[in-house]
């Protein structure tokens, strides 16, 4: 079965964050995103795999 493509309110709830932290990931730490047309779309199975290599953790004295 395909994966659905995920908006940027969709993948924030899966990860349980403000969608203004995916923007910053997307720009700071490459959050596997994927621009269609104006908008971002994310697979949680991407996402997931991103999260569960340590990339969502780590200092962000900068925010």
């Amino acid at each position: 079965m395909k994966e659905r493509w995920l908006s940027v309110a969709e993948i924030a709830a899966h990860l349980g964050v403000n969608p203004d932290t995916i923007y910053k990931w997307i720009a700071r730490k490459q959050l596997p995103a994927h621009k269609v047309g104006r908008l971002w779309k994310f697979t949680a199975s991407e996402v997931d795999a991103w999260v569960r290599a340590g990339k969502a953790a780590g200092d962000d004295h900068n925010d």
